[in-house]
């Protein structure tokens, strides 16, 4: 399987992909690191973004997280190994990246949780996160980037 073209090879798409990582490396310091990576694993789940499935586990893998964990976000819904500032997060991001599936938003409800747990500016970089990550899946599901081949560390 090949990509549709060399996205990452492409000065256009280069200077793109530039300002989409600085806005990630805005919110880097808001929220803990394990939450950020269980967010962009979740959203790029539900998009089907097979590229950054496997990049968010594996840097999450690289920073220490646990494997069960990794292995339950999916059903994080069932799962008993996210604290309850992690599920917050992640409804967070779910309802947030559904917004695809002709949901309607992120629920009252859903944002007093995370408001429980989150400060405004943490609120801020969770809104901003979920926004990012969307934009990376959708460029590499149209690209048709494949997965498997990410290392840590091979974009810096």
């Amino acid at each position: 399987m090949d990509a549709r073209i060399d996205y990452f090879g492409n000065a256009l798409a280069g200077k793109v992909m530039k300002h989409l990582n600085s806005a990630g490396a805005a919110v880097h310091s808001a929220v803990p690191v394990a939450t950020q990576e269980l967010v962009k694993i979740r959203a790029s789940q539900i998009n089907g973004c097979g590229f950054c499935t496997d990049m968010h586990t594996k840097d999450a893998l690289a920073a220490g997280e646990d494997q069960q964990r990794l292995n339950l976000v999916a059903v994080w819904h069932e799962a008993t190994v996210f604290t309850d500032a992690e599920r917050a997060a992640l409804e967070l991001a779910e309802q947030g990246t559904r917004l695809a599936d002709g949901a309607s938003g992120v629920s009252d409800e859903a944002w007093a949780n995370a408001s429980k747990y989150y400060d405004e500016d943490q609120l801020a970089a969770l809104i901003s996160l979920i926004a990012i990550i969307n934009a990376y899946n959708r460029i590499n599901v149209m690209n048709r980037q494949p997965a498997g081949g990410y290392k840590p560390g091979m974009f810096g």
